[in-house]
């Protein structure tokens, strides 16, 4: 995965902080394990440095061990901080009632999701009452051009299309990799104030969302609803956009 540079400096003296950070970062759900050289590789640094910096990751239990090749993964202690973010996250807590009352609403699958780099993360979910579904796991990250939240999000946030990588992943025929299509997309989704992909991110899926905004109006993520294509027809998407809209609208705090 690519991380996107931004116009923030990092403080003096964190660059070591920021080099374990990025180490950490280059474990994924397709590649959750890594040996040393692969890490090095990816992240551009020699095997001395590289090591160092796992090593130390590995002693405060970020990082573990697999005892049979000596490939990294992540670690305990990760998991126990990813635990306590979502347990004291103040939009997740807020957003529940909500996802359940969407889900219980059209019978489909209901997430909050918000950006992390070029992808979309599932904040929280709650599932439908059909028996085939949308599904994903909290946790889940997915490319943010091919789903109705990325879309949201590029169409409203102040970063726009500069979050996207330079190169538009194609993971279905529908997928839009072409970045003055996806544009002509955002205008429109600009104007009608929801999202939606169809079959772009898996063949029979599609999705519809409505960014999430705080209290001064910045965008802190999207809501959406998804399930099977067949199911979510385009009348159904615009109904469902609406109530969507009115839903993030409500979860906006007044001060």
């Amino acid at each position: 995965m690519e991380y996107k540079k931004t116009d923030k400096a990092p403080p003096q003296g964190a660059q070591a902080a920021l080099r374990a950070l990025r180490l950490l970062k280059l474990f994924t759900p397709e590649q959750p394990e890594l040996q040393l050289a692969e890490v090095s590789g990816r992240a551009g640094l020699n095997k001395t440095t590289t090591h160092r910096l796992l090593q130390a990751l590995h002693s405060e239990s970020m990082l573990d061990r697999n005892a049979s090749n000596g490939a990294y993964r992540l670690g305990p202690a990760l998991m126990a901080l990813g635990v306590q973010a979502l347990s004291s996250n103040d939009l997740r807590l807020r957003a529940r009632p909500l996802l359940k009352r969407l889900a219980e609403d059209s019978g489909e699958t209901a997430t909050l999701e918000v950006p992390i780099d070029d992808t979309m993360l599932i904040l929280d979910e709650v599932t439908g009452s059909h028996f085939v579904g949308a599904a994903g796991n909290v946790g889940t990250r997915w490319p943010i051009h091919a789903t109705s939240t990325g879309k949201a999000l590029i169409a409203f946030d102040e970063l726009g299309v500069d979050r996207l990588s330079e190169q538009l992943a194609s993971l279905t025929s529908r997928t839009i990799t072409n970045r003055r299509h996806l544009e002509d997309q955002i205008r429109e989704i600009r104007r009608r104030g929801f999202a939606e992909t169809v079959d772009e991110l898996e063949d029979g899926f599609s999705g519809v969302a409505a960014v999430v905004r705080g209290g001064t109006g910045q965008v802190l993520g999207a809501l959406s609803i998804c399930g099977p294509t067949q199911r979510l027809s385009k009348v159904r998407r615009a109904s469902l956009g609406a109530t969507l809209c009115t839903a993030a609208e409500r979860l906006q705090p007044r001060y």
